[in-house]
Parts: structure tokens; sequence; C-alpha cells
């Protein structure tokens, strides 16, 4: 096993319990919100920075903090011309880098933050897009989170719309599209040990083409 995986997912899809699924079965790192802490300690900014703008475009938190050089860090590594980005910028740089570096020590897999893109260039990665029906989600998520539907149902429209917006605006991309990614799979009609297994039979097949 020498893949990448990454898992872009709708809310609600069980994308990181697949993703755990196969990083238990290929015995290989898990990174999702790891990818946070990561990030913060290699560049020297504030964890909260990375949690507040996790898969989102912007935030008010983070623009009322720029001046705020005790959310800063220090030892980042930025040039002249990156401390004049917006935070917000600085913040997916910040997780670009770790992702990569990531990638670069070997086999994995890697849920969300525009992995796909960020990775583009390496040859053995495979990016995924799990997906399912509106309503299997919300059953998911009240199940999971233990939500009423209200809830469940607004949590779904609001995480959806966070994540579209945060892939499309750094990738010029468009999240979902089957055009963007290696394989899509709906979750909903196949359950996660079905999603598993299909997900595992298309990686194994890729790597043998890989060594042919």
């Amino acid at each position: 096993m020498n893949t990448v995986i990454t898992i872009g997912r709708q809310f609600g899809s069980d994308g990181r319990a697949i993703g755990e699924r196969l990083a238990k079965d290929y015995n290989i790192p898990f990174y999702d919100k790891e990818i946070l802490a990561r990030a913060s300690k290699e560049s020297g900014m504030c964890e909260q920075l990375f949690k507040e703008n996790d898969e989102k475009k912007g935030s008010s938190f983070l623009f009322s903090l720029v001046m705020d050089s005790s959310y800063l860090g220090y030892g980042m590594g930025f040039g002249s011309s990156e401390m004049d980005m917006p935070l917000s910028q600085k913040v997916f740089l910040a997780q670009f880098d770790a992702i990569k570096k990531i990638a670069e020590e070997g086999p994995c897999v890697i849920v969300g933050r525009c992995a796909d893109y960020v990775l583009e260039e390496f040859d053995n990665v495979v990016d995924i897009f799990i997906h399912a029906d509106f309503e299997h989600r919300c059953r998911t998520v009240m199940a999971r989170d233990g939500l009423s539907e209200k809830k469940a149902l607004d949590a779904v429209i609001k995480n959806d719309k966070e994540r579209m917006s945060y892939y499309n605006y750094y990738t010029n991309n468009k999240w979902g599209d089957c055009n963007n990614y290696n394989l899509t799979i709906d979750s909903g009609m196949l359950g996660l040990d079905g999603s598993v297994e299909i997900i595992k039979a298309f990686i194994d097949n890729a790597e043998r083409k890989r060594k042919q």
C-alpha cells in the first residue's frame, strides 16, 4: 500500500467513518482535525485560529484578530508580502503546507480541507468524494449527534454550505463535481461496509496499474 487517500464528503455522509475504516484496514495514519494541530505547531500560529476557520472561507472572529499578535505566534516563516494577506489565507496556506508534508511522509488518509487540490501534483493520490441523499444524511446526523430533526436539517445545510464555499473559493474548482475526483461513492445506498469495500477494490486496482 503506497497510496495517499483524500476524502471529500457531504455532511452526514459518514465520510470520516469511512476514512477511519480505510486507515485501520490499511494500517496507515488517519488525518482529519489532526491537521489543525499540526499546521498550528509547524506555523507557530494559535490552534484556535485553525479551529475557528476549519473548512470555512472566513469569519468575523478571524478578521477581528488580524492585528492581534498574541494569536499569530512567532517563527511562522511568512515573508513581507505574505504578512499583508488576510489572516484566513495565512491559515489556509499553513494547512496547505502541513497537508503536503503529511503526504510526503507516506500513505495515509486525509479528510477534507481541499486535500485533493493540495496534492494534485502527487502521482500516488486517490481522490474520493462521499455523498448521500439529503434525508439519509439528516437521519445519520440525528442518530450520531443526538439532534432533533430540525436541528439535524439545519446542521446538514449549514455545514454543506460552508464546505462548498471553502472548497470553491480556495481551489477554483466545484465541490462535489465528479470531474475533480477519481471516485464518488453514494454511502447512503452502499452503507459504510459496502463503501469501504468498493474504495479498497478501486485503490488496490490503481496500485496494480501504477506498478505495471
